[in-house]
């Protein structure tokens, strides 16, 4: 090749282009990307505008969440509230100067566990009355004096007085142990056994009083009065006897004195 050829050779090689190779996405990869990346700043947006909006509906605080408020002393809660789920907790009380309600649809039940996770007591609230579980029951006044308490060996009531307002009264099963039984004022006081025996006993007598008004005793066989030891007392301005039968004076031994009845009358028979 001679010298002539040469410069007309790197003449067209200077006057071609240099390629550029394009780094990139382009086309319709770029718009795909443009609008995934425009997708996810409006999710971002909204989610950041939901989770404002939430926490200002549910007022979340430093203190807690809502009507719950996260203190020294344990969660406080205002308002009414809904638990869907059982609730534990060790003291559960109300605000000073309100009362606690606790209402449910169908009862409310209080369990007590012992360590072994056995149920030793219970109290059912529902619509068929209220249940209580338990080894002894009392109740107590505001003064701390026992007025009821109940176990498996007795019932004892410390008021100072039972009252019944039945219709029909009281009616025991087995004996009743008591000092003193009254009516109200201005009231009968019955002791009746409509169909066994009526007993009334004790150590040292028995005293029945009527201050104001009668005392009868009425039976169908035969009314007995008995003193093994001592005797029987009839006190009164006239002790009437009716349908006595006729009496008479024994002819031998000592002189009795025998009455007989006239009527509403009396005659001594010597």
């Amino acid at each position: 090749m001679t010298q002539e050829q040469c410069p007309q050779r790197n003449n067209v090689q200077s006057t071609e282009k240099p390629q550029v190779y394009k780094v990139g996405i382009y086309g319709w990869r770029k718009r795909c990307l443009y609008f995934f990346v425009l997708l996810l700043m409006i999710l971002i947006v909204v989610n950041l505008a939901l989770t404002i909006w939430i926490l200002k509906v549910m007022n979340f605080t430093i203190d807690g969440m809502g009507h719950l408020r996260i203190t020294e002393r344990g969660l406080k809660l205002e308002g009414d509230s809904e638990f869907l789920q059982p609730l534990y907790a060790k003291e559960i009380q109300s605000r000073p100067g309100s009362p606690l309600f606790l209402q449910s649809s169908k009862n409310v039940s209080v369990n007590i566990l012992n360590e072994k996770k056995q149920l030793v007591s219970q109290l059912i609230a529902g619509s068929h009355g209220v249940h209580a579980r338990g080894k002894m029951l009392e109740v107590k006044s505001s003064a701390g004096k026992l007025l009821f308490s109940a176990d498996d060996h007795e019932v004892v009531v410390g008021a100072e007085r039972l009252r019944v307002m039945g219709a029909e009264g009281a009616v025991f099963s087995n004996s009743v142990e008591t000092p003193h039984v009254r009516a109200e004022p201005f009231k009968e006081l019955r002791l009746e056994s409509p169909t066994r025996s009526l007993y009334m006993e004790a150590p040292k007598g028995v005293k029945i009083e009527a201050d104001a008004g009668d005392f009868q005793a009425t039976c169908r066989s035969d009314l007995r009065l008995e003193s093994k030891d001592g005797e029987i007392s009839l006190d009164a301005r006239k002790i009437k006897l009716l349908r006595l039968p006729e009496g008479k004076a024994s002819p031998s031994g000592t002189r009795q004195t025998v009455f007989e009845a006239f009527g509403d009358h009396f005659a001594e028979i010597q």
